[in-house]
């Protein structure tokens, strides 16, 4: 009988912060792959507002019930990150429509850079198909509560960081 290959998918991205809808992608990728990698990017180029070790803290705490999901982080070339991880999906999520055409593109220039790699989109569910870090970082520093879209460990970070 032949042994059975673990399905490894990353899913990768800044989660700055996290959101309902990113764990809500999370959830999805974990029902469909034996072992799912959130890899938090390096990224200083989108000048993120939390640094790469509170990110990581914040997922960590968002993903603590699901059983086969691991938070990491990488520099560098995502397709590289990914096939040292011996993996060869990369998960993404879209939103709305609006998401496709950047995520397309992506999805083409990873594929010249690494046609092994398969990149897998998700939708969230509906009711967080809106939500954005962008759009929650501005609605907290206009003393919004974000309760309904956050964590609750998120919520207090971001307050902490944009109330001051």
């Amino acid at each position: 009988m032949a042994r059975r290959v673990k399905k490894i998918a990353v899913y990768p991205g800044t989660f700055d912060p996290v959101t309902y809808g990113h764990i809500d992608i999370i959830k999805r990728a974990s029902m469909i792959f034996d072992r799912v990698v959130v890899a938090i990017a390096h990224n200083e180029d989108k000048t993120p507002l939390f640094s790469v070790d509170e990110r990581i803290s914040m997922l960590k705490d968002a993903v603590k019930g699901i059983r086969n999901v691991v938070v990491d982080d990488f520099d560098g070339l995502v397709v590289d990150y990914i096939k040292n991880l011996g993996a060869n999906v990369m998960i993404r999520g879209l939103r709305m429509l609006s998401d496709f055409e950047f995520e397309f593109q992506m999805a083409l220039t990873n594929r010249k850079l690494r046609s092994d790699i398969e990149t897998i989109f998700l939708m969230p569910h509906e009711s967080y198909s809106y939500i954005s870090s962008k759009l929650i970082k501005e609605a907290v520093s206009l003393g919004a509560d974000v309760g309904k879209f956050v964590p609750k460990k998120t919520k207090e970070l971001l307050i902490k960081k944009l109330r001051r």
